[in-house]
C-alpha cells in the first residue's frame, strides 16, 4: 500500500509538472505572438526614400518659343540658316533648398504666308486679330516675330512690342551677329513675359528666409483651390446718407469677365453686403487747411480688426477670403482722405491689405447736402470704385506689371482685365508654389511618422501619400517638358493629397499614448496568470537541478 501511495504521488507530480510546462509552452509559443500581434500599431508602408528624395529636386522650367523672321528681318545669309533651335538656360538665383532652373527653347523659322501678310498690315491690332485666327497657342508657350529694323508696324523709337495675347514683336536687325543681337532682345521679352526672379520669389515668399527676396514679397494670396470675395458697403451713419451702389451689376460688368479668365487658377465665389452703423477703428484727424479730416499710413493697420468683426464670412469659409470694404464717411468726419508715407493724399483714396483685401473711402460731393435734406441720397460711381478694387485685385493674386526691356511699347489688357500671358505667368508661379508646399509637407509628414512610433498609419493615408509624390514627380516632368496646364493640375493634385494625408484624423488616435498606460493595462491581465507560471517553473527547475546532483546508487 505505502508503494502504491508513492508511485501515486509520484505520477501526479510528473502530471503537474508537465500541466506548468504545457501552460508556460502555450504562453510562449501562442500567447505572445498573439498578443504582440494583436495589439501592434499598424503602419502601412511609405515611400520614405522618395520623400527624401523631394528636397533635391531641380524644377526646370521649360518655356517655348517659337520665333518667327519675317523677309528683311535679318541678313539673307542667316535666313538661309533656318529653321533650328536654340537653348537658353539659367539658374533662379534664390536661397531655397529646391534648385530653380529656367530654360528658354527658342525655335527659329520662317514666317508662313498668311504671318507675312498679317505683319505687313498697318497697325499692330489687325495685325494680331489676323495671327490669332489660324490657331491658338498652348499654355505657357511664346510667340515672337522679328520684323524688319525699318518696318512701320512699330513706331520707329520703339524696338520691341508686348501684345495682349501671347505674342510679341521685336525688331531686326541687318549685322553679321543678328541672331546674337535678336536672341537677347528675345530674351528680354520672354521673361518679361513668363518667368523672373520677382515672379518665383513672390510665390515661394513662405518658404524664402527673411530677406530682401521676401520681405516685399509677402502680398499675393497662397494657392488654393478656391476663392471667396465679398464686397461690403459700410454706412457708419444712415441718418445722413442713403447710400445706393449696383454691385449686382457692377459685379456682372468688371469682375465676372476677370474672374472668368482666372477660372483655371481656382473656383470663385463672389457675394456682397450693406452694414449700418459700421465705423472704423480709428479716429480720423481734422487738417484745418483744407477743412477735411485724413487718416495717416501708420494707423491704417488698426482699422481692419474693428471692421472685420463685423464681416463675419471668414469664419465659416473653407478657402481664403478677400474683403473689399467701401466705406461712406459720416457727416461729421467728411470729406475723409487717406495720406500716404510722405503725407500727400492717396489718388485712389484707398488702400489694401496683403491676403486680406482693401478698403476705399468714397467721399460725397459737398453740393450734395446744400441741395437736399439729410439723409442725402448717394449714388455710388461703380467705374470709380471697381476701377480700384479689381486693381487691388490683381494686386493679391501677384499679377503686378512686369519690368519690361527698353524701348518697349506694352499693350493694355484685353477687356477682362488680364493678359493671357499675365494668366501663363501666375500658372507658372502657382506649380511652383504647389510643388514647395507639397514637398514641405512631405517631408514634415515623413519625419513625424518616423520620430514617433506609435501613430497608426492606415491604408488610405499612405495611398494619398504614395499619390502626391507620383503627383510631384509628374508636375516637375511636365514642367520640363513645357506643359503648362497639365503641370499645373498635377501640383494641385500634390497639394490636396499631401494635406490630406498629413490632416488625416487617424493620425491622432494613439499620438498621445505613453508607455506607464500600456504598463497600466498589461500589468492587471498578465501578473495573475504569469506568476503561477513562473513559479511552477522555478519549482520544476530546481528539483531537476537537484536530481542531477544526487548521487548515483552502487551495489
Amino acid at each position: 500500500m505505502a508503494a502504491a501511495g508513492a508511485a501515486a504521488t509520484d505520477l501526479e507530480v510528473v502530471r503537474g509538472k508537465r500541466a506548468a510546462l504545457f501552460f508556460a509552452a502555450v504562453a510562449i509559443v501562442l500567447g505572445l505572438p498573439l498578443w504582440w500581434k494583436t495589439t501592434e500599431t499598424y503602419r502601412a508602408s511609405l515611400p520614405y526614400s522618395e520623400i527624401s528624395g523631394l528636397n533635391a529636386l531641380q524644377l526646370r522650367l521649360m518655356v517655348p518659343v517659337s520665333v518667327v523672321f519675317t523677309r528683311e528681318s535679318v541678313p539673307l545669309d542667316d535666313q538661309e540658316k533656318l529653321p533650328f533651335t536654340v537653348v537658353h538656360e539659367r539658374e533662379i538665383p534664390l536661397k531655397y533648398k529646391m534648385k530653380i532652373k529656367c530654360r528658354f527653347q527658342k525655335a527659329y523659322r520662317r514666317a508662313l504666308d498668311y504671318e507675312e501678310e498679317a505683319l505687313s498690315l498697318g497697325s499692330m491690332q489687325e495685325a494680331e486679330t489676323m495671327l490669332a485666327e489660324p490657331q491658338e497657342q498652348a499654355e505657357g508657350s511664346l510667340t515672337v516675330y522679328v520684323i524688319s529694323e525699318h518696318s512701320s508696324l512699330l513706331p520707329q523709337d520703339m524696338m520691341s512690342y508686348i501684345g495682349p495675347k501671347r505674342t510679341a514683336v521685336v525688331r531686326g536687325i541687318m549685322h553679321r551677329e543678328a541672331f546674337n543681337i535678336i536672341g537677347r532682345r528675345i530674351i528680354q521679352v520672354a521673361q518679361a513675359m513668363s518667368l523672373t526672379e520677382d515672379v518665383l520669389a513672390a510665390a515661394l515668399a513662405d518658404h524664402l528666409p527673411e530677406d530682401k527676396w521676401s520681405s516685399d514679397k509677402r502680398r499675393p494670396l497662397k494657392s488654393s483651390l478656391g476663392y471667396e470675395i465679398t464686397f461690403s458697403l459700410l454706412n457708419p451713419d444712415p441718418k445722413s446718407h442713403d447710400v445706393h451702389w449696383d454691385i449686382q451689376g457692377a459685379v456682372r460688368r468688371y469682375v465676372q469677365p476677370f474672374l472668368n479668365a482666372l477660372s483655371v487658377a481656382g473656383n470663385f465665389s463672389v457675394d456682397s453686403q450693406i452694414l449700418y452703423y459700421a465705423v472704423l477703428g480709428v479716429n480720423p484727424r481734422f487738417n484745418p487747411a483744407s477743412s477735411s479730416y485724413y487718416l495717416a499710413a501708420h494707423s491704417l493697420p488698426h482699422v481692419i480688426n474693428p471692421v472685420e468683426s463685423r464681416l463675419g464670412s471668414s469664419a465659416a469659409s473653407l478657402y481664403p477670403v478677400l474683403n473689399f470694404l467701401l466705406y461712406v464717411p459720416e457727416l461729421a468726419h467728411s470729406p475723409l482722405y487717406i495720406q500716404d508715407k510722405d503725407g500727400a493724399p492717396v489718388a485712389t483714396n484707398a488702400f489694401h491689405s496683403p491676403r486680406w483685401g482693401g478698403i476705399m473711402v468714397y467721399n460725397v460731393d459737398p453740393k450734395a447736402y446744400n441741395a437736399s435734406e439729410l439723409p442725402v441720397r448717394v449714388e455710388v460711381d461703380m467705374v470709380r470704385v471697381m476701377e480700384v478694387f479689381l486693381a487691388q485685385l490683381r494686386l493679391l493674386f501677384g499679377i503686378a506689371q512686369p519690368q519690361v526691356p527698353p524701348k518697349c511699347l506694352f499693350s493694355r489688357p484685353k477687356s477682362e482685365g488680364l493678359m493671357t500671358w499675365e494668366l501663363d505667368r501666375l500658372l507658372w508661379a502657382r506649380s511652383v508654389e504647389n510643388l514647395a508646399t507639397a514637398t514641405t509637407t512631405l517631408t514634415s509628414l515623413a519625419q513625424l511618422l518616423g520620430k514617433i512610433s506609435n501613430i497608426v498609419i492606415k491604408d488610405d493615408v499612405a495611398s494619398e501619400v504614395y499619390r502626391a509624390v507620383a503627383a510631384v514627380q509628374k508636375a516637375a516632368e511636365e514642367l520640363a517638358s513645357g506643359h503648362l496646364a497639365s503641370a499645373f493640375v498635377a501640383s494641385q493634385e500634390a497639394v490636396t493629397s499631401s494635406e490630406r494625408a498629413f490632416f488625416d484624423p487617424s493620425l491622432l488616435h494613439l499620438l498621445y499614448f505613453p508607455d506607464d498606460q500600456k504598463f497600466a493595462i498589461y500589468i492587471p491581465l498578465f501578473l495573475p496568470m504569469a506568476v503561477p507560471i513562473l513559479l511552477s517553473l522555478v519549482k520544476i527547475f530546481l528539483e531537476s537541478r537537484k536530481s542531477w546532483k544526487k548521487p548515483e546508487k552502487t551495489d
